[in-house]
């Protein structure tokens, strides 16, 4: 059932929440930039920011509509919704079920911090239904997806492990940052509770550090009060203002995101200095058919080894002209990093990133300017 009515995602990112009557007809509802809410004169619902605010709950709104689920909770950063996630589902001494590449601050918490509590974490490929099979144990609690994984990406099975998942009574959460809720809605699919990086695409302005949980209202109450308010983990008013903003252009912005990637990742494929591209938008991906039993698109995030030594292959970053260098992705502008480019042959065995590999966020400069410059880069590599 849409419980959202039937609204298209233009629609919902634009206009959804938005209450021109309540909001005096502003086009832009304004930012609710208080603490607290005074009660003495009318009982209006709210308290105080850390719990609700009129401007988080807008964009809390519009994302959960997005990806087609009840209700969704926005959070200081994508960490914090990741961890709540994870936390809301988590008992003393369970186990997680998580692939091996998945973000490295999500696999350092499960791995490292959550330890302390005796809490196990079963690291898989993702690759296969049999692993998480496999991994599961009786107290398994949860299993986490993230799917495309942004350092391999490759894809786990939403649909086939949702049904496994249900059928032992676990849940199932699922980073869907990379997609985002245009291109891929994994409660559709039966997984239960959604976590996105807002920096990424649905910021899409490299402003802001946010980050929203999207499940039942089951879910989703208990986190207000609990891994949200007990944490302190609240999105300010303004960064969910800009969130908004960046919401009304997200399908404007996906649809270049992809136009170009799917040049770009062509061009790279076929380049006789690329030995190898990791994008799940081209047929030779070996996913490419499972992508696209749960996806719609793909977005501007690609993965590849140019042919070369560390030395020559970091001139070729350097000598990039458009393409700054920086970690993250989702923005407009275009950014290469270089995830694989100093493993040695067992750290690349052990991760399975591959040695040399670069990841490029392609942005809006026009697709034809980042050609000529990746083009002209590995020419030079080249020579280096």
């Amino acid at each position: 059932m849409d419980v959202h009515g039937s609204r298209s995602k233009e629609e919902i990112c634009m206009h959804l929440g938005d209450d021109y009557d309540r909001y005096l007809g502003a086009i832009v509802p304004p930012i609710f930039q208080n603490s607290l809410f005074t009660r003495k004169t009318q009982d209006h619902g709210y308290s105080y920011t850390r719990a609700s605010n009129p401007t988080i709950e807008i964009a809390e709104r519009k994302i959960a509509a997005l990806e087609e689920a009840e209700d969704a909770r926005c959070f200081s950063s994508g960490m914090a919704a990741i961890t709540a996630a994870l936390m809301s589902v988590m008992e003393k001494d369970c186990h997680i079920v998580c692939p091996s590449n998945v973000y490295p601050p999500t696999k350092a918490f499960l791995e490292s911090y959550m330890a302390k509590f005796g809490v196990e974490t079963t690291f898989v490929s993702g690759e296969s239904l049999a692993e998480f099979e496999r991994a599961l144990r009786p107290n398994t609690k949860a299993i986490y997806l993230e799917t495309p994984l942004s350092n391999v990406f490759t894809l786990q099975d939403l649909r086939a492990i949702a049904a496994l998942a249900k059928s032992r009574g676990i849940t199932t959460i699922a980073d869907n940052s990379w997609a985002t809720p245009l291109y891929q809605n994994p409660i559709g699919c039966g997984i239960d509770i959604v976590v996105h990086s807002a920096s990424k695409y649905m910021g899409g302005h490299s402003d802001i550090i946010a980050g929203v949980m999207v499940g039942t209202k089951a879910r989703m109450e208990p986190v207000t009060h609990r891994e949200r308010g007990m944490f302190g983990a609240s999105m300010d008013p303004h960064q969910a203002w800009l969130l908004i903003r960046g919401l009304r252009t997200l399908p404007v912005r996906m649809r270049q995101h992809q136009e170009s990637a799917l040049r770009i990742a062509a061009f790279l494929e076929a380049h006789p200095l690329v030995d190898r591209v990791l994008y799940p938008g081209l047929p030779s991906h070996p996913q490419y058919e499972l992508g696209r039993s749960q996806m719609s698109g793909y977005s501007g995030l690609i993965g590849f080894v140019p042919k070369g030594s560390r030395e020559a292959i970091a001139s070729f970053m350097k000598s990039l002209r458009l393409f700054q260098e920086g970690p993250s992705w989702g923005g407009f502008e275009s950014l290469v990093n270089s995830p694989g480019l100093w493993l040695d042959e067992e750290a690349s065995r052990r991760t399975g990133i591959p040695q040399g590999l670069l990841r490029v966020s392609i942005g809006l400069e026009h697709a034809d300017s980042l050609i000529e410059d990746i083009d002209a880069a590995l020419a030079g590599m080249k020579r280096a």
